[in-house]
């Protein structure tokens, strides 16, 4: 026979679910707004690069959304121990994920500068650097919806990949910059292009570190290997 408890219990439960369920969408949102993004940057369509711009109100929304609800669990409820780590990651994922969404947004703007001039050759890195960073956030959303703190350290490992390949693109970029002049304006927008999706990665990790700290109540032990080179004085393999 159920108890007063139980039924507190199954109902706090039911809340949390739901709770999950919202940040859950709120990523594929962003992700989508990511692949959207670079489509359009690819297309060089700037009424759809617009509307991409446009949808970033909805994931804005959905993180308000988990505002209130977290606020109204912590009143209601007073969680402890996980329960406390369950709705306190949450409120942090939301916030990593309405960061993704304004980067993609960002990266949506910068395509509508760059259709005014002509295409540079660089711009066909944007997209696999991207379809990288995708992977990683839905990896972490995952693991994150099956509370898989492994899942969430394999991809937060994996943020290192993302890094060696913006290294690479920001090599070509400012290789191709040297070389011919009338390419600086293009490219300087691929750069921030770039450091945008590259950052997305960044909040993947964070996102990830998350999953593992609600999972086992301690921080994700180690040092996470970092590729991105290009803060290094000298960046090799550039024309002298």
């Amino acid at each position: 026979m159920s108890t007063p408890h139980d039924h507190i219990l199954k109902s706090y439960d039911t809340e949390l679910a739901r709770l999950t369920g919202e940040i859950v969408r709120m990523g594929e949102l962003a992700v989508n707004q990511l692949e959207a993004a670079i489509d359009v940057l690819m297309r060089r369509d700037s009424k759809a690069a617009q509307r991409v711009i446009d949808n970033d109100e909805a994931i804005d929304a959905l993180e308000h959304e988990v505002s209130h609800d977290v606020v109204r669990l912590l009143a209601l409820r007073q969680p402890m121990a996980r329960d406390l780590r369950e709705i306190l990651a949450a409120l942090r994922i939301a916030s990593a994920i309405e960061r993704i969404g304004d980067y993609a947004a960002n990266v949506a703007k910068r395509s509508m500068a760059l259709n005014v001039v002509a295409p540079v050759a660089p711009a066909h890195g944007l997209p696999v650097l991207a379809g990288l960073a995708a992977e990683l956030v839905r990896e972490v959303l995952a693991a994150y919806r099956d509370r898989d703190a492994e899942r969430a350290r394999v991809a937060w490992s994996r943020d290192a990949e993302l890094d060696a390949m913006y290294t690479g693109l920001f090599r070509e970029l400012l290789t191709y910059m040297m070389e011919d002049p009338r390419s600086i304006t293009p490219c300087t927008h691929l750069l921030f292009m770039a450091k945008n999706i590259e950052r997305i990665g960044d909040h993947a990790t964070n996102i990830a570190e998350n999953v593992w700290y609600v999972v086992h109540g301690e921080e994700l032990a180690g040092t996470r290997q970092k590729r991105d080179l290009t803060a290094s004085p000298q960046l090799p393999d550039l024309p002298r």
